[in-house]
Formats: C-alpha cells, structure tokens, sequence
C-alpha cells in the first residue's frame, strides 16, 4: 500500500485549475460526437468513420473516469490510467482486426458522408485538444487524457483523408488504410500510458 495515500501532497488536484471544467465539456462534446459519426459510419459503410466513433465513446468514458477521481489519492489516478492503457491498446488490436474483415468482404463506403463527419468531427477534437493543452503535464492519468485528444485529431485527419481517397479511386482500401493506422496509434499511445501507469504503481507500493 501507498505509505501517503491520506496526505494531500499524494492527492489528485481537485480541479480549481480549471481541469474539471476542461473534463465536463471535453466528455459533452464527445459523447455528442459519438451519436453523430454511429450514426455517419452506419449509413456510409465507413470502417475508419466506425473506429472514430467507437474511440469517442471510448474518450467520453474516459474523461467521466478522470472526473471520478480528481480530489482522490494518486494511486487510484494510477490504477484508472493503467485500465485506461489498456483500453486504449485494446480499442486498436479490435479496429485492427475489424479493417482486415471488412478486406476480405469488400465494399466501398460513401465518401461525402465521410468528408463532412470527418470535419465537423476534426473541429471539435481541435477544440478539446486546446482545452486540455495546458493540462497535458502531471502523472500517467492526465497524460493519457491528453494523449486521447491529440490522437482523435490525427485520426479524424485520417478519415478525412481515407473519404478523399475513395472519391479518387473508387475502392474502399484507403478506407481500410486509415482504419489500420488509427488502430496503430492507439496500440502504440496505449502502451506509453500502460508502462508509465505501471511505473508510478511500482514507485507508491
């Protein structure tokens, strides 16, 4: 067990930096988000546009988890941003093997659907990247709130592109494509938080 668990100084901020603030809105936009690109990737067909989607639901919970545990003993930050970690790396192992499924079936996905999503979607991630910018520092757990937001913004980046690429080719692959790297990225920026949550486990036991 932690040796300071009931000492402030190895306790969560409580917010009045305006992090909790920052959390709130960051957890309204994306699950708003949310509903809207289900709602794009189900009548587009759009593998990439559905990942987003499962990763906004996936930052929406995430951020409500962060809210939980503002004001509690930093292990417990630790301990959520180890299962964060690990969702994060899970999240792109499934997206991963759902891109290789929709190869093997064909189709491709309507990309005027995807363009607008992918734009709308990009300018509220911008949006909740800047509002967490300056609480990028500190331990593994308000890292891997950060991390949540830039990563949304490269992805939906790679939606947008993927939706350019069809209207170019007419095949569904760069879909596939985008879905793959996004999928990547969030295996990669998972373990990061995994290894530096498991650190700071290891330094409070």
């Amino acid at each position: 067990m932690s040796g300071c668990a009931c000492e402030e100084s190895c306790r969560n901020p409580s917010g009045g930096d305006g992090y909790r603030r920052a959390l709130v809105v960051a957890l309204v936009l994306n699950l708003a988000l949310f509903f809207v690109e289900i709602a794009g990737a189900w009548s587009s067909g759009s593998v990439s546009l559905l990942a987003d989607a499962i990763d906004f639901l996936g930052d929406a919970a995430n951020f409500g988890a962060s809210l939980l545990v503002l004001g509690m003993a930093k292990v417990w930050s630790s301990r959520l941003a180890l299962g964060k970690g690990i969702v994060m790396s899970g999240w792109g192992v499934l997206v991963l093997a759902r891109a290789l499924w929709a190869f093997s079936v064909g189709g491709v996905p309507v990309h005027e659907t995807m363009t607008w999503i992918s734009l709308l979607a990009l300018a509220t991630n911008l949006a909740v990247a800047l509002l967490l910018y300056r609480h990028r520092a500190g331990d593994a757990n308000r890292k891997s709130v950060w991390l949540c937001a830039r990563n949304d913004a490269f992805a939906n980046l790679a939606v947008l592109a993927a939706a350019q690429g069809v209207a170019f080719t007419g095949q569904g692959w760069p879909d596939l494509v985008a879905a793959s790297v996004m999928a990547g990225l969030g295996l990669n920026s998972g373990l990061a938080v995994v290894r530096r949550a498991r650190a700071e486990l290891g330094e409070r036991v």
